[in-house]
């Protein structure tokens, strides 16, 4: 049952107050996945489902900069999204362009694309490759976006990346066995230097990570919510980071 419009502004407003900072996750990370079904649904485009879920996300971080979250990673655009049809790609490449250029604007938050970005369209990969710098002293939470992003590349790019480094500094293959640690592969992800997800989000009602944030995501919590990601509201939002609270995280042990 839908609630009238007031009471649902003062559920919202409880839930929210019923949150305590130090229970709230510092770094939150979301599949922002059923931009295409909510389309469907509405009788409308693939496109003008991209673009409902772009407007959303600028929701979503004023959202975050409200309850201070740290660090958001959003996963936007996979490599296996590179492979849709070209039509659809090259609408979704200007959505996410124009987002970007969105959040640079309004200076809502500190963007760094983190992917690989030699896979992206030339006009994309150029417009995010200096974007760290000309946000980094934005307010706001720490913004990954995820483009051109897969998990299993991450890792492989980080393994090539102690290979080589090994080698610079004349290592052999048999040496670098016997020293590869954890830590050797995390310092050189994607997201290297940040604290790991506490709580990953995916809307849509699926229930698997599809490759995002595989190797950082090893201990965090995770909330699958069934609204597709445009009718994603606050209160969703606020209920995730409840359920968050109220788990006891052991970190393996």
């Amino acid at each position: 049952m839908k609630l009238p419009r007031p009471l649902y502004s003062l559920y919202e407003s409880r839930l929210a107050s019923s949150l305590k900072k130090d229970t709230l996750p510092h770094h939150v990370g979301v599949l922002v996945d059923g931009n295409r079904r909510w389309a469907r649904q509405l009788g409308a485009s693939t496109t003008d489902g991209h673009k409902a879920g772009a407007q959303k996300i600028v929701e979503f971080l004023h959202w975050c900069a409200d309850l201070d979250i740290d660090v958001v990673t959003l996963y936007i655009l996979s490599t296996e999204n590179l492979k849709r049809p070209q039509e659809e790609l090259t609408a979704l490449i200007e959505i996410i362009s124009g987002l970007v250029t969105q959040l640079q604007d309004e200076a809502l938050c500190r963007i760094q694309p983190v992917g690989a970005l030699d896979s992206l369209p030339p006009r994309l990969r150029e417009q995010v490759a200096c974007i760290a710098e000309s946000t980094a002293d934005n307010p706001g939470p720490h913004l990954n976006i995820a483009v051109g992003y897969g998990g299993r590349q991450e890792i492989v790019d980080a393994v090539r990346e102690v290979i080589r480094d090994a080698r610079d500094r004349g290592d052999s293959v048999e040496a670098l066995a016997e020293t590869l640690s954890v830590d050797d592969i995390s310092a050189r992800l994607y997201t290297r230097g940040q604290p790991d997800p506490d709580l990953l989000i995916r809307t849509s009602g699926e229930q698997r990570l599809s490759g995002f944030l595989m190797w950082q995501s090893a201990y965090s919590e995770f909330y699958f919510c069934e609204a597709l990601w445009p009718d994603f509201r606050r209160v969703d939002f606020l209920r995730a980071l409840r359920n968050y609270a109220t788990r006891q995280r052991r970190f393996g042990n």
